[in-house]
Formats: C-alpha cells, sequence, structure tokens
C-alpha cells in the first residue's frame, strides 16, 4: 500500500559531491552531482524520485534567487554561488563557485576541497511529497524544496549526525529521537545502548541504571567530561 505524505520539517541530506581534485579549478569554480536517483535506499529507507527538484529549481530560477554555496552549514559564512543547479536524468547537477580571492574560508575550502579532504555535498531541504510502501518499508521522495547547499567533509548517508542536529536547533527545531542517539553517538563513543538510554531517559538515568561497579562509571563520567559540546 502506497500513502502520500506531506512533511513540516527541514531535513538534511548528505551525498558524495562524486567530483575529483582535477575537477576544482584554480579560480575557485567546480561542479559535480550532489543527489543522484534511485539506487539502494539510505539509511533511513528512502530514495530520491527523479522530477524531485524540478519544481523547486524552476521556482528560484523565476525570483532570480542566488543559491549560496555554505560551508558545513553555517547559514552565517557563505564562500560562495552557485551559477549552475540543473536537474537531469542522472541527479542534481551543480557548478559552483568559491569566492576564494575576497572570503578567507572560501579559500580554505579551496584548498580542501583541492586536496581532497572535504567530499561531500548536503543539502538542506522541505519534503513536499513523498510515498510510503508498507510492504518494503521504502519512502520515495517524489518533491523537495531546496532551501541550501552546503559543502561538508563527510559525505554521510542520512540525516542523523552532529552538524544536522545543530542545523534543525539553530531553526528552533528539535531532532527526532532516532537523529539524537545518532549525533551522540557520533559526538561520544557512546554504545548504542548508551546513546538510546540517554535519548530517553537523560544522563542521570543512564548512570543510575549502568549495572557496573563505581570505578566504570567513574570512567563514564570521566569521558563525558573531557568533551566540549559543539559550539552553535
Amino acid at each position: 500500500m502506497l500513502m502520500h505524505h506531506k512533511h513540516g520539517q527541514l531535513k538534511v541530506r548528505d551525498f558524495s559531491l562524486s567530483i575529483k581534485a582535477g575537477d576544482v579549478a584554480d579560480d575557485g569554480s567546480f561542479e559535480g552531482y550532489g543527489s543522484v536517483f534511485g539506487g539502494d535506499p539510505d539509511s533511513y529507507g528512502e530514495i530520491v524520485a527523479k522530477g524531485a527538484f524540478l519544481e523547486s529549481l524552476g521556482e528560484l530560477k523565476a525570483k532570480n534567487r542566488i543559491v549560496p554555496v555554505l560551508w558545513q552549514h553555517r547559514t552565517a559564512e557563505p564562500i560562495g554561488v552557485y551559477d549552475f543547479l540543473e536537474e537531469d536524468g542522472h541527479g542534481l547537477k551543480v557548478k559552483g563557485r568559491l569566492l576564494k580571492d575576497d572570503v578567507a574560508q572560501a579559500r580554505e575550502a579551496h584548498a580542501l576541497l583541492k586536496a581532497g579532504a572535504v567530499t561531500g555535498l548536503s543539502i538542506g531541504y522541505w519534503v513536499r511529497q513523498s510515498t510510503y510502501d508498507e510492504k518494503t518499508g521504502i519512502r520515495t521522495l517524489h518533491k523537495l524544496d531546496l532551501v541550501e547547499v552546503s559543502l561538508v567533509t563527510f559525505p554521510a548517508k542520512d540525516d542523523a549526525r552532529v552538524e544536522a542536529v545543530k542545523f534543525k536547533l539553530e531553526r528552533g527545531q528539535l531532532p527526532t529521537k532516532p537523529e539524537f542517539e545518532k549525533a551522540l553517538r557520533e559526538a561520544f563513543p557512546f554504545s548504542k545502548t548508551q546513546a538510546a538510554a540517554i535519548a530517553s531517559h537523560g544522563l542521570d538515568h543512564l548512570l543510575r541504571s549502568e549495572s557496573v561497579g563505581a570505578g566504570d562509571i567513574k570512567s563514564i563520567s570521566d569521558a563525558i567530561a573531557g568533551f566540549d559540546l559543539p559550539k552553535l
């Protein structure tokens, strides 16, 4: 059974930029594919359908809106512009230009991109229309409203990362419990069980319920004390 859904929450989705260091020009321009269609579902069981970006890209063009190149989803730090955003039969094709002569962070991003240290493209988007197949458990995203496009260090395959959680918090939204659990495991070396306990009940619950000796509890506390929360 296929069910139609509309989602009212801004999401983050990562893709490999699919470019080589040689594709990054000395003037700061680069091109490649971000989102690609079909294939295996990601860890959230989602697939992007062909045509998902057409409506949104048409609206951006009609409004003459320039889409900025953001660095790690930091909306206050644009580092360039996208001169070309187009959907073809393969996916979302992008041509961007880093303003490396005028923006310090753009110069750093350019060097990292050329060295192959930055290999991800991440889009912020709203889901306008999707269908869910109850038999397969796969959700197909039919229409996406493109909000922003970032260069990111690692092309993760889902939107449950520390940066994604920060992205939502900065916009007055709360992450889902699975997103929070995965972000905890990325930020700290918690086990899956420990992260689930913290997400559900808080750290105090974990410290009380862990069936370990006092020495082990102390080591958990010490481990946590050694980390600083990411700056928003």
